[in-house]
């Protein structure tokens, strides 16, 4: 049996296959969909790594899961259904809800950081925000599952609570500028 290598060289001219054997320019928007919840993947799996709270990293890591299948399912040049549903959706508006729960209310614009799992929890929301737009984007060139959009807007909105959780006394709020 031949060893498998991950170099194949088929790429060498810029071009990746999707699944469905089709090829395409690697910043085809369908590659920069899936790229960047890709990116976003790496992004909270650094934030997993700056977590105490156990439960906290399940449920991103079960997102984590739910963003490869969504992935896959940009990937596939041919039509098919999103498996992500009102399951995963739902799941993410109750961690929503328990953040919200915890958290005083929002008075003011909200600066990244605090702390180190804060600023984390930061950049993932806004790689998540990216590969919204960039699944947007892809809605003008063929047809996107719309539950794709809520899922990943819906984890936007979680990531931001979980920052704002996760920074707790040192959040810090934007300052007026003078006028």
């Amino acid at each position: 049996m031949k060893k498998a290598t991950i170099y194949t060289g088929t790429g060498d001219n810029g071009t990746t296959s999707l699944i469905g054997n089709s090829r395409v320019r690697k910043d085809h928007k369908r590659v920069e969909a899936y790229g960047t919840l890709d990116e976003l993947n790496s992004h909270l799996g650094l934030l997993c790594a700056a977590l105490q709270d156990c439960d906290t990293k399940a449920f991103i890591e079960q997102v984590e899961n739910d963003i490869i299948t969504l992935g896959s399912y940009l990937a596939n040049d041919k039509e098919c259904e999103c498996t992500i549903g009102a399951q995963e959706i739902e799941a993410i508006e109750k961690a929503i809800d328990s953040l919200e729960a915890e958290l005083p209310p929002l008075r003011q614009f909200i600066l990244p950081g605090g702390n180190e799992a804060a600023a984390r929890a930061g950049v993932c929301r806004t790689v998540c925000r990216r590969a919204e737009r960039r699944i947007v984007s892809l809605m003008d060139e063929c047809t996107v599952d719309s539950k794709a959009i809520v899922f990943v807007n819906r984890l936007s909105d979680y990531l931001f609570l979980l920052q704002r959780k996760l920074a707790g006394d040192t959040e810090k709020k934007w300052q007026k500028p003078c006028r």
